[in-house]
């Protein structure tokens, strides 16, 4: 594979915005956890960002295959600008007197941090096509997959160490600060590629164009729902806050080593898999990514100390690591290029709203369950998912990637 120079600036561009992200959604976790004391309230945030990312990504997917994309990336990333202006002074107590109501600034937030989400997740997949040959999508992924899970990596760890100091405030201007750098990276983005078509059928149309694609292959929707399930019911980690405070009795700098666990996990995979992608038995080895992912889970929610559960937490990583790139590789070699900013959109809908759904589901079974129990009960979940998956999509199970390569056997 050669690394071009527009692949290296897509890379730098993708982490500094996932760094930004990373530390808005720690800070923001800790900062409602210690105004409300509540499990159900960080389920809330899962809500307050999945409903404007739910009901803006398919006009920002068909937004995307008609618009100039590094204008639609500049737009979501100025979001997370917005975001850290906002709320800083919250952090910083200037609007107390407000009382609840600073809780509902917080939401108000991490809802501009859903909508931001839905342009820039399309807009990513589609400045990936057009930068990378096709034939080196696979490697492509695995080493995008490196670079977000680090971001991930650092992101909760800096969120972390500057909520225990110099405090809330700092985190999130630092949130913005690398919002401002992935604006700057994006806007040096130069890139050659074949001029493609853009749509002439009307938003609706175009929509319905993408959903009635997505509906008529059993790869690409087996794909989507297995990951959108897996995540819905092994979301363990938007109940981190909870879990340092009553199982481990941790601090802020715990939480964010703990949120840092499943990406170093996914960044060894990923890294491992840019060296050695996977092309034979795909299908398998997507479905026992995802079983290993919720056997992880169960394993963490049995966690009883700090260095068992980082050890559960890494494992989900490098599982879900190994799903993730299978998943982007399969979405990316089976989408017409004319329509990868409407049916990034659609997996961004399966995916990127499980994420906020599952915290939710989170949120309230651990209100009714038990903080521990709700999550052995999610990772046992994902594992009836995979079986249901194993024997409903055949097509899934036994896929060949290397099949994918001939966009004639799409």
């Amino acid at each position: 594979m050669q690394i071009s120079r527009a692949f290296v600036e897509l890379m730098l561009y993708r982490a500094c915005l996932t760094l930004s992200y990373q530390i808005l959604a720690v800070t923001a976790g800790w900062h409602i956890y210690e105004l409300t004391k509540d499990p159900l309230s960080l389920g809330l945030m899962g809500l307050a960002e999945v409903v404007p990312y739910f009901c803006s990504a398919l006009f920002a997917g068909h937004a995307v295959d008609r618009a100039s994309k590094k204008s639609i990336a500049v737009f979501g990333c100025s979001l997370h600008v917005l975001i850290a202006v906002l709320m800083v002074p919250v952090a910083l107590g200037y609007l107390d007197s407000l009382g609840a109501g600073v809780h509902w600034l917080i939401y108000a937030g991490i809802g501009l941090a859903g909508l931001a989400r839905a342009f820039i997740r399309p807009t990513y997949q589609v400045l990936f096509a057009q930068v990378l040959r096709r034939e080196d999508f696979a490697q492509g992924s695995a080493i995008g997959a490196v670079i977000y899970q680090g971001a991930q990596v650092l992101g909760p760890v800096v969120g972390g160490l500057l909520i225990a100091w110099p405090g809330l405030a700092f985190a999130y201007i630092a949130s913005g600060l690398f919002a401002l750098l992935a604006i700057i990276a994006v806007g040096l983005l130069r890139y050659t590629a074949e001029p493609i078509k853009p749509s002439e059928l009307s938003m609706w149309a175009g929509i319905v164009q993408g959903l009635r694609f997505v509906f008529s292959k059993q790869i690409m929707l087996a794909a989507m729902a297995l990951d959108m399930f897996a995540v819905l019911f092994g979301g363990a980690v938007a109940m981190l806050p909870a879990f340092i405070e009553e199982i481990l009795q941790g601090s802020p700098e715990n939480l964010g080593l703990l949120r840092a666990a499943p990406a170093i996990g996914s960044v060894l995979a990923g890294a491992w898999l840019a060296r050695h992608p996977i092309q034979r038995h795909g299908g398998r080895y997507l479905l026992g990514a995802v079983a290993g992912f919720g056997f992880a889970v169960i394993g963490f929610g049995w966690s009883t100390s700090f260095w068992l559960a980082a050890t559960f937490l890494f494992f989900t990583g490098v599982f879900d690591a190994v799903s993730v790139v299978l998943r982007s590789t399969i979405l990316q070699l089976m989408t017409p290029d004319q329509m990868r900013g409407r049916i990034s959109a659609i997996n961004g809908i399966f995916i990127g709203s499980s994420n906020e759904i599952g915290a939710l589901e989170s949120g309230l079974a651990a209100s009714a369950l038990g903080l521990s129990t709700s999550i052995v009960f999610g990772g046992v979940m994902t594992l009836m998912v995979v079986g249901v998956c194993w024997f409903w999509a055949p097509k899934l199970r036994d896929l060949e990637l290397a099949d994918l390569h001939d966009a004639s056997k799409q």
